[in-house]
């Protein structure tokens, strides 16, 4: 008999470093390929499964998320930082984005199309790809494992999922809602590990046919360097610096309500999160009094989570350090709230004097901090928002249509909110940018089925 070595990892409540909230086993690398292997037979029977069918296990899932979105929530809360009622919006959203792809399976999955010859039919039908391999981030660890899984499965995949590791205490209660959802074995199979061994034998392994990840810039283009000559799918939500305007004419108080909660929000750990913020100059001072009488409101420890792990905490104060080193101005928070002892809480975080020289400017910091720079006029304020290797999302305030559709026009980003926060997205609506922040097809909504599936055109000579 073989015995298993595996390597347990103990999780730490982030709120609390030395409190042990669970244990979790990190499967060996012959152990993944065995499970790539399963979730490969599993696919020759349920890619022939009624979409309808396979929806409706979505559904049932949809409500065993919501029976038990407390334990969910708590979990996650506890394991990676984010507060409770956080969690709870963000557990019903994963149930909100479920329901939709259930219903996914009733659509149309291609066309009928007119030929030249009139004894032939032609048309044209999707079809899946086989196993797909989806890594997911700790920052949203229900919504974003959802909006890839959900979508691959309808549409007749079978999914290897590997979560982060910081999150691998709620990857294993999710794994358990989908067998409880009903889901066949293997047709969903959830593998815990690091990067370099786990996550690598889904790059290499080829039985998977594409990769769907969301993470950091660097993994991304690893990914890429792996996979990218093997033939795979490959699809990457990477990060984003994300800008929001300011102008003139804007309602100022909800400029700044919106501003700080786009900062702040999750602890300032989202991809969509505004970063950097063009104030024109006229009414700088005013905005800038509004966004520090905002984040005045916020309440770290109750209203505000600590930041995932030591490691975050570490990098987002050394981005505060460098900024400040720079030149850039600190106007609020900028410290650690409390001891590291206590949980890595970090104040939320306001630069002014900001230039684009600046790693501030530049960089994402992905932690509650943004940076405010003054600028001349509209022209000035898209020029200098454009000028990223990012392209996510961004946002503009003002009353002015015209300038409204010119931003929409000219804004280089994937997603352009306009009175509104660069966060948030909605389970029917595409989801991705452009530049360093994506690549491949989008995510969710209908354009998903151009990821997870591929598309075959039927001749029927009927003479």
């Amino acid at each position: 008999m073989t015995t298993i070595i595996r390597e347990i990892r103990e999780q730490f409540n982030p709120a609390n470093p030395a409190e042990c909230i669970g244990q979790v086993e990190l499967l060996t690398v012959d152990e993944t390929k065995a499970i790539v292997a399963s979730a490969h037979q599993a696919y020759r029977e349920w890619k022939n499964k009624s979409s309808v069918a396979r929806g409706e296990i979505l559904r049932v899932l949809a409500d065993l998320l919501e029976e038990e979105i407390d334990l969910v929530a708590e979990t996650a809360s506890r394991e990676m930082g984010k507060t409770k009622n956080e969690m709870i919006g963000e557990v019903k959203r994963g149930a909100s984005i479920l329901r939709y792809y259930a219903q996914e399976g009733m659509r149309a999955t291609g066309e009928i199309l007119p030929s030249a010859n009139e004894d032939k039919i032609l048309y044209t039908k999707r079809v899946p790809l086989g196993v797909i391999a989806a890594i997911t981030p700790w920052n949203f660890p229900v919504a974003i494992p959802l909006w890839k899984i959900a979508p691959a499965l309808v549409y007749g995949n079978t999914v290897v999922w590997k979560p982060s590791i910081e999150a691998a205490l709620t990857g294993k209660l999710l794994g358990e809602l989908f067998e409880r959802a009903g889901f066949p074995k293997h047709v969903v199979n959830v593998v815990q590990g690091r990067g370099l061994n786990v996550g690598q034998v889904l790059l290499e392994a080829p039985e998977v046919k594409a990769i769907t990840f969301t993470g950091s810039n660097g993994v991304g283009q690893s990914i890429l360097n792996t996979a990218g000559s093997t033939n795979k799918k490959i699809q990457l939500e990477l990060g984003g610096k994300n800008a929001a305007i300011i102008l003139a004419d804007a309602d100022l108080k909800s400029a700044a309500k919106l501003t700080i909660e786009g900062a702040m929000k999750q602890t300032g750990q989202r991809c969509t999160a505004t970063s950097r913020v063009y104030i024109e100059q006229t009414i700088y001072d005013e905005v800038l009094a509004l966004l520090i009488e905002e984040t005045k409101k916020i309440e770290v420890g109750v209203t505000m989570g600590p930041v995932v792990s030591r490691g975050q905490y570490e990098n987002i104060l050394a981005a505060i350090e460098k900024a400040k080193s720079e030149g850039a101005e600190l106007i609020f928070g900028g410290e650690p709230a409390f001891n590291e002892t206590q949980g890595y809480y970090i104040q939320p975080t306001i630069f002014k004097n900001v230039t684009h020289e600046m790693a501030i400017a530049r960089e994402e910091v992905f932690g509650p901090v943004l940076a405010v720079v003054k600028v001349k006029d509209y022209e000035e304020a898209i020029q200098l928002s454009n000028d990223s290797e990012f392209g996510l999302s961004a946002s503009i305030y003002t009353k002015n249509i015209q300038k409204a559709f010119d931003f929409i026009k000219r804004s280089e980003v994937g997603l352009v909110q306009v009175n509104d926060e660069t966060g948030g997205a909605e389970p029917q609506a595409p989801f991705g940018g452009v530049k360093n922040s994506s690549t491949g097809a989008r995510e969710q909504g209908q354009a998903a089925k151009e990821f997870f599936t591929t598309m075959k055109t039927v001749t029927i000579n009927t003479k």
